[in-house]
């Protein structure tokens, strides 16, 4: 007798913050191996086959309830972004749309679901000497955002003390087409392009782990695959100096820059990078920038890419990544 193949029913993924920097990524790929729906409140053109629910996530929204409800993996990105944020009112936004709509994304989920939750490197408070973050360091969080985001991490935590399925990653200054104008790449492409000085905040010398996000989005796609959790760093663990990176938008315009060194506020650390060593004995790999490159498609697609227009090939540290986990994705494991 014949025995029918076996037919695995697909994965119903939510991604909240769909509309943002990471999530527009993020959805492009999972879109390609499941059932996604994107939740935000800003409207955005999807791709095909993805359902978008425009709803704050503190508004109780019918629709975002049920899809939170009845998914099998949440990524869980929405939340304000800002670290220099310093309008009166900017910690009660991020208490808000970080910490609250954190609580309700862990009210709304099936006990049984994959959370994958991101939270920020900024809750380390920077490093210094050449020490690599660990997951495992004591927090120092500096600033509203940062404190925001170990709210968040603190809420995560009670969840899986209660048998939550939880993952906190924690990227390191993701970059890329599609990146909000204000991050300091994208200003200063744009002040590249029109012939200004690049406003340096603090000091040449200051470093960063600079991480594609395609990167960073493979890596989440990698770690709810293998049920990963606990926290994890999202980086390179290399770092490079403003003023390395300040060249490399010099060559991507292919023209001399003048930099403005202001200084840098409190909430600014001075260096941040990442120990990888936990996210590569997880799902055996770790990212790297080709900064270079990075910027290219960067300037080719603009300082606020659609989700129609950016380049989503993977990169060849990625391809076996992508490839490898697509099926223990849609097999639920």
């Amino acid at each position: 007798m014949r025995v029918p193949p076996v037919r695995v029913p697909p994965v119903r993924v939510v991604v909240t913050g769909a509309a943002g920097f990471i999530g527009q990524e993020l959805v492009r790929v999972l879109a390609r191996q499941a059932e996604v729906t994107g939740i935000d409140r800003l409207p955005r053109q999807a791709p095909m086959h993805v359902t978008t629910i425009t709803a704050d996530l503190l508004d109780d929204h019918p629709a975002a309830r049920s899809a939170l409800g009845r998914a099998d993996v949440v990524y869980h990105l929405a939340g304000c972004p800002d670290v220099r944020d310093a309008r009166p009112d900017a910690d009660m936004h991020r208490l808000r749309d970080n910490g609250l709509a954190m609580a309700r994304v862990l009210a709304a989920v099936r006990p049984e679901a994959r959370l994958v939750v991101t939270s920020s490197s900024s809750v380390y408070g920077g490093t210094s000497g050449g020490r690599a973050c660990r997951e495992s360091d004591p927090l120092d969080p500096r600033g509203g955002y940062a404190a925001s985001k170990q709210l968040v991490e603190q809420l995560c935590d009670a969840y899986a003390l209660a048998g939550g399925r939880v993952c906190v990653v924690r990227p390191f200054t993701v970059a890329g087409p599609g990146q909000r104008p204000g991050m300091a790449l994208a200003r200063w492409l744009a002040a590249a392009q029109q012939g200004a000085p690049l406003r340096v905040f603090g000091s040449l010398e200051r470093s960063r782990d600079v991480t594609d996000v395609r990167d960073v989005v493979t890596a989440l796609v990698d770690l709810a695959a293998v049920d990963v959790r606990g926290v994890v760093n999202v980086g390179t663990g290399t770092g490079r100096t403003l003023g390395e990176l300040v060249a490399a938008v010099s060559r991507a315009v292919g023209v001399e820059v003048a930099t403005d060194v202001v200084a840098a506020a409190d909430v600014e650390v001075s260096h941040t990078l990442a120990d990888t060593a936990r996210l590569r004995e997880l799902v055996g790999w770790v990212p790297h920038t080709d900064i270079d490159d990075l910027l290219a498609r960067q300037l080719a697609a603009g300082s606020s890419a659609a989700w129609s227009s950016a380049d989503t090939r993977p990169s060849a540290a990625r391809k076996s990544a992508v490839s490898g986990r697509s099926s223990e994705l849609l097999a639920g494991r």
